[in-house]
């Protein structure tokens, strides 16, 4: 592919494995630093979370964080943007909710239902490394949330139609990840893209985007790109995501997602 690109990756279950290991990605990622595209991680993952790793990839590209509810873009790297806010040496676009009304809703949430509801808020970081297998440190920097609350149900179908019936009625919005079910305001990752493309766009980008996800809450990400990118999950089965020029992966997690990058590349 000759254009110039932009790649917008989910990260669990994607460019990270089960273990939350993105080795069988390097030949791709060496190849995307090599020709400058930029490489934003979009994703249900904290700030926190995502500037590890940043780091741990030598990634210095905007991101998306938990769920579209914000756009993190690195002081100076446009020319022009207005940002809602700076910090930590990020401009930073809101898109979402703030997290302490969030959770309050929650709490009335599980106070009007029967179904037995936990939040990150509401778990220990021990209980938290139980339930997701995340490493202390891991653990700890995925609580450290600002607009999405990542929870788990316990109760029947029926009841979880009526919790989600009590989410919408408070103007909140709900997606599914891979462990966990997740409570949110008025954003996706799709709007989130499309407010990070534009910003590309005024500053010169004239290119396609890539977009590759492999969970339910990917699809508004899958579908807002130019070339979507369905990875395959363990087990070797897909979300059910649809799009005439879908593109779905041989390979499983990063390993699919090296395969599918060097394709674009």
């Amino acid at each position: 592919m000759d254009k110039e690109l932009i790649i917008y990756s989910d990260l669990d279950g994607t460019l990270l494995d089960v273990n939350y290991s993105f080795h069988d990605a390097l030949p791709a990622l060496r190849e995307v630093k090599r020709r400058g595209i930029p490489l934003i991680f979009c994703t249900s993952k904290t700030r926190a979370e995502i500037e590890y790793f940043r780091e741990e990839m030598g990634i210095g590209d905007p991101f998306i964080s938990e769920n579209g509810g914000a756009v993190f873009i690195p002081e100076g790297y446009f020319r022009d943007v207005k940002f809602d806010k700076m910090i930590g040496g990020y401009g930073v676009i809101e898109l979402g909710t703030g997290y302490g009304e969030i959770r309050r809703v929650l709490a009335e949430v599980k106070r009007e239902c029967e179904c037995e509801i936990r939040g990150f808020g509401d778990l220990s970081v021990e209980e938290l490394m139980e339930i997701s297998g995340l490493d202390r440190r891991s653990a700890e920097l995925s609580k450290m949330r600002e607009y999405d609350e990542p929870f788990i149900m316990e109760c029947s179908v029926e009841e979880r139609d009526r919790v989600l019936e009590l989410i919408r009625e408070r103007g909140l919005g709900y997606t599914r990840g891979g462990l966990f079910s997740h409570l949110v305001g008025d954003n996706d990752k799709g709007r989130a893209v499309n407010v990070l493309t534009e910003t590309f766009r005024r500053n010169g980008f004239g290119g396609w985007t890539v977009g590759l996800g492999d969970s339910c809450n990917d699809f508004p990400l899958l579908e807002n790109v130019d070339v979507p990118v369905l990875v395959r999950k363990p087990g070797g089965g897909f979300a059910d995501f649809m799009r005439e020029d879908l593109v779905k992966t041989e390979g499983v997690g990063p390993v699919g997602w090296n395969q599918a990058v060097l394709g674009c590349c």
